[in-house]
C-alpha cells in the first residue's frame, strides 16, 4: 500500500465504529514470522496471523474457523 502499511491499516478500520465494519474479521498474511511479527498484528486488531508461504489449506482452515467462530486471536503456522 503506497501510504499505510498493514498495521496501519488495521487500526483505522478498528478505530470505526461496528456498524461502519470496526469490527470486522481480519487475517494478517505476511512474510514476516518473527514471534514479535505475530505479536504485534494481533495486537492491533489483527484475529490470525498467518505466515507466508502457504498452501491452500493453510489459509482455508483459519478462515472457515474466523467466519465460524468470530473474532478469536489465533496464529496458524
Amino acid at each position: 500500500m503506497r501510504d499505510m502499511d498493514g498495521y496501519m491499516l488495521i487500526r483505522h478500520v478498528r478505530m470505526l465504529t461496528p456498524e461502519a465494519g470496526g469490527k470486522i474479521p481480519a487475517i494478517a498474511l505476511t512474510a514476516s514470522a518473527r514471534d514479535d511479527d505475530q505479536q504485534q498484528a494481533l495486537q492491533v486488531g489483527y484475529q490470525i496471523h498467518l505466515s507466508k508461504p502457504l498452501n491452500a489449506e493453510k489459509l482455508v482452515t483459519p478462515v472457515v474457523k474466523l467466519v465460524a467462530t468470530g473474532v478469536q486471536y489465533q496464529s496458524y503456522g
